[in-house]
C-alpha cells in the first residue's frame, strides 16, 4: 500500500498517511490520459469562429459584365470566392466540439494520473490546509516550504475562501475542491497539494 508523508504548513513533517492501492497505487494508463485530455480540451473550446460566405457578404447584387462577347471569364457576382473580398468556400462556422467518454475510462484516467503524481514524488499531503486570512505573501511562503514554488494543483475536501484567494494571482498555482477533480489539473500542476480531509474525500469519491 502507498504511502505518503504528511506536512504541516511550514513544511515540517508530523506524520505519514497510507493511501488507497487503488487510486493511488495502480499502474498508469497513459491512453486513457491521453484520450481524457484531449476530450478536455475539446470540450472547452468555444467553437464561435465563422466566415462570410458568398451569400453574407454585402454587395454583389449586380452580373459585373455580360456573360459573352468580352473576351473574359464568365462572372456572376464580385463576391464570389475567387474575388477580393468576395465570400469564404468552405470557411468555419460555429460548431460544438463537445464530445463524451464514459464513466469507466474517465476513472481510470483519473486514477492513473493520481497514481503518477505519487509514484514521481510529486504529492504533497498537508494535514490541514486553511488561512487565516486572504493573503498572497502567506501562501507563497507556504509553497516554498512544501517544495512547489514552481507551482502546483492545490485541492481541498470544500471550497476555502481564504485559499482560493490567497493563491489565485500566484502563476502556475491553481485551486479546486476533490469531488469535481480531474485529469487535465491533476497533470498540469507541477506539484499535487491535498490537504488530508482531501485525500479521504478522494478516495470515497472515486473507490
Amino acid at each position: 500500500m502507498p504511502k505518503a508523508t504528511v506536512y504541516d504548513m511550514s513544511g515540517k513533517q508530523v506524520g505519514e498517511i497510507e493511501l488507497s492501492e487503488s487510486i493511488f497505487g495502480i499502474e498508469p494508463n497513459v491512453p486513457a490520459m491521453h484520450a481524457v485530455v484531449v476530450n478536455h480540451l475539446a470540450n472547452r473550446r468555444h467553437g464561435t469562429q465563422s466566415t462570410l460566405t458568398r451569400t453574407e457578404v454585402s454587395g454583389g447584387g449586380r452580373k459585373p459584365w455580360r456573360q459573352k462577347d468580352t473576351g473574359r471569364a464568365r462572372q456572376g457576382s464580385i463576391r464570389a470566392p475567387q474575388w477580393t473580398h468576395g465570400g469564404i468556400a468552405l470557411g468555419p462556422k460555429p460548431r460544438s466540439y463537445r464530445y463524451t467518454l464514459n464513466k469507466k475510462l474517465r476513472r481510470l484516467a483519473l486514477k492513473s494520473a493520481l497514481s503518477s503524481k505519487a509514484a514521481a514524488g510529486e504529492l504533497i499531503v498537508i494535514d490541514e490546509l486553511k488561512m487565516d486570512e486572504i493573503k498572497t505573501k502567506s501562501f507563497v511562503k507556504f509553497l516554498g516550504a512544501v517544495g512547489a514554488a514552481n507551482g502546483a494543483l492545490v485541492v481541498t475536501s470544500e471550497p476555502k475562501e481564504n485559499v482560493i484567494k490567497s493563491a489565485r494571482n500566484i502563476p502556475g498555482v491553481y485551486t479546486t475542491i476533490a469531488p469535481v477533480l480531474n485529469v487535465y489539473d491533476v497533470l498540469n500542476g507541477d506539484k499535487l497539494i491535498v490537504d488530508r480531509a482531501a485525500v479521504a474525500c478522494i478516495e470515497e469519491v472515486y473507490a
